[in-house]
Formats: structure tokens, sequence, C-alpha cells
């Protein structure tokens, strides 16, 4: 499971003014990540990633940030939940970045028939191994991130992806979870992580991001929990 370093606020200032990359994110004590952020940081260091590594999950993941020591009760929590995961669907890419936790399912863990949205048997059995986790970790909001190669029109991609995510959010909802955790968004073809040249790599564009936070009461109870 990868874990990505967030700096504290001087330093976001400073890669913010400095650089736009973000190779020089290393492994870090998960404490400090949520202790070394603030909200307005977060958000700056959010959108940052986002754009400079062409991740919108990752960069809403880093960008809902509380920051103190409130922030490093949460991630301590999202430690926990992200190990859950990764022992869940192994095949899954789980990232922990600042207090939330980057997910990727790429094709073989989410499937979907060509040019639909319809989820297959298989992509239901894996989004089922979720389940015990999201449930157990109910005080999170989770957006859906729908991605696809770059076959076909940018337009149809686009409408293909938004209706995918929503399918993956559907599926969830149909099985118990709360909607209002949910938002989805459909980037089509933009963002790809692997070439589009071949059939591999448009394998891997073919994929369903989560970026998971904490929602309003697991802040109010972090908070809380710092102030003792």
């Amino acid at each position: 499971m990868k874990k990505i370093t967030i700096f504290g606020l001087v330093s976001l200032l400073v890669l913010a003014n400095l650089t736009t990359s973000c190779s020089s994110i290393k492994n870090a004590n998960n404490t400090q990540k949520g202790a070394g952020i603030g909200v307005a940081a977060g958000a700056l260091i959010g959108g940052l990633i986002g754009a400079s590594s062409g991740n919108a999950a990752a960069g809403a993941a880093i960008g809902a940030a509380v920051g103190g020591v409130a922030g490093g009760v949460i991630g301590n929590k999202m430690d926990k939940q992200a190990r859950e995961i990764d022992q869940a669907l192994p095949g899954a890419d789980v990232e922990r970045v600042g207090e939330g936790i980057h997910l990727t399912l790429k094709e073989d863990s989410v499937l979907f028939d060509t040019n639909k949205a319809s989820l297959t048997a298989k992509a239901k059995a894996n989004l089922d191994k979720l389940l015990p986790v999201f449930n157990e970790y109910s005080d999170t909001n989770i957006e859906i991130f729908g991605y696809t190669d770059s076959t076909g029109s940018p337009e149809f991609n686009l409408t293909l992806s938004q209706k995918r995510a929503a399918s993956v959010k559907d599926y969830l909802v149909s099985k118990g979870l709360v909607a209002s955790r949910f938002k989805t968004t459909g980037l089509g073809i933009e963002q790809p992580i692997a070439t589009n040249d071949t059939p591999e790599g448009r394998s891997q564009n073919r994929r369903v991001e989560f970026a998971i936070t904490a929602n309003d009461k697991m802040k109010e109870d972090a908070k809380k929990e710092a102030g003792k």
C-alpha cells in the first residue's frame, strides 16, 4: 500500500510558489500528515497535486484536510481504513494522501461491458468486498471518478465515464450505503495513467477512482478528541 507525505504549511507555500512537481513526495508518519497541514494549505496542495500529477481523486482527498492535532486523529483513522481496504481487495491501488484515501480500481477490479455503463458480475463481486469497510467507516464522504481510454470521441467517453461512476455509486447505495455520502464525476479520456497506444495501456486507463475523506461528523469528533 503506497503512502504519500503532505508537507507543513511553510513547505506547501514554498512548493506552490516554486514548483508544480510532486516528485519529492515521500513516505512519512501518518499523524504528521494530518497535523502538518491546515485547511487553507490542504486546499492549496490538493489543487497543486491534482493539477501537477493529473489526478483529480488524489487532489480531492488532499484538499479536504482539517489540519492540526485533529488532522492527525483523522489521519490515524484513515490509516486503519486504508489497510482494511487493501486487505479486502488486494488488486486495488490504495494510497494514503493527506488526511484521506485515494483508491484506484482498474479494469481487472471493476469491469463494464464494452461501451456500456452496466457493471459486470466480477465488478459487483469486488465492490461487495469493499462494502464491509465502507459500512464500518460510515463517517466518510466518497467521491467516485470515472475514466475511459481514448477510443471513440471525447464527448462519448465523457458521458460514458459519468454513467460508469454513477453505476458504481448506485450499486453501493443499493447495498445499503447512504446516498448522501457520494459524489460522482466523469472525466472521460482525461488524466490517463498509461499510454493509449497499446491495448494494455488502454486497459489501465479504463478505471474508477475514489477520494475518501472525513465527513463533518468525523471532523467534529476528531476536534473533540484532539481537545481532550
